[in-house]
């Protein structure tokens, strides 16, 4: 199927002004929430370095799982018809395994090695390890490619009832032959995103600073960015899976006529 990046551009502008409301509940409950209450319990780091493992990594498991079924929820509104947001979030908490399970055989395997590579480079900074300092270098090739080939799990998981690898195998069928355009639009769009939130974080932190006195974490000032920042992350996320949402739809051969409506 044919692949249109600004047709899918111009459906999510549509769907996010009709039905932004629904949607904005869904990232509310589920990335705003796990987000903010991550940023108060996680410890403070170094530039650079990866905080203490601790209780508050068990909140940052249950805080992914819980924003993995609203990007699901977030999907199914957007791929309509119509949808009240407790049936779209039920639907997510459904799909759920099938999703968490496809990210998990893919993606668990490449965290794990690239986690163990940076750990034998940050041992010895001034003499890495040239064989770990190899194998990051191919490793992170093979993550990009694979990452686009399963950019639409989330989109398959929610519109199909499949298993953990009938997704992987159903996203890398629909993305062949699109590689390199569903590259750059991933790309165009993370670096917008990254551009967005440092700016938003920076302006942020100096007004509340000047204000408060102080954006340490803990502290008002801290709390106020972290809000915004979530708020901020939560709506360009939520934009991004509607437009995964409208391209499963073309690349499936489906919904290219119509911006559904996902109730009131």
């Amino acid at each position: 199927m044919a692949l249109s990046i600004s047709n899918a551009w111009d459906e999510t502008k549509a769907i996010v002004a009709r039905d932004g409301r629904l949607i904005g509940a869904v990232a509310l409950a589920l990335f705003v929430l796990p987000g903010l209450i991550l940023d108060l319990v996680a410890p403070e780091a170094s530039p650079g370095a990866f905080p203490k493992l601790g209780p508050w990594v068990a909140v940052a498991l249950a805080g992914g799982i819980i924003s993995l079924a609203g990007q699901l929820a977030i999907i199914r509104l957007a791929m309509g018809p119509q949808l009240t947001v407790g049936e779209a979030i039920l639907h997510g908490v459904r799909r759920l395994p099938s999703y968490f399970g496809a990210a998990l055989v893919w993606l668990l395997p490449l965290v794990v090695i690239g986690y163990v590579l940076v750990n034998q480079i940050m041992a010895n900074r001034e003499n890495p390890n040239p064989a770990a300092t190899l194998g990051l270098l191919v490793l992170t090739p093979v993550f990009t490619y694979l990452s686009v080939k399963f950019c639409l799990n989330a989109a398959v998981g929610s519109a199909e009832a499949a298993s953990p690898l009938a997704i992987l195998r159903r996203s890398w069928e629909l993305t062949a032959g699109h590689w390199w355009k569903l590259f750059g639009f991933v790309i165009l769009f993370g670096a917008g995103v990254l551009a967005l939130l440092f700016a938003v974080e920076s302006v942020t932190g100096i007004l509340a600073k000047l204000a408060l006195g102080s954006t340490e974490q803990g502290t008002v000032g801290g709390l106020l960015v972290a809000l915004i920042s979530q708020l901020v992350s939560a709506a360009v996320s939520s934009t991004f899976f509607v437009m995964l949402a409208r391209i499963y739809l073309q690349l499936a051969g489906v919904g290219l006529a119509s911006v559904p409506k996902s109730g009131t």
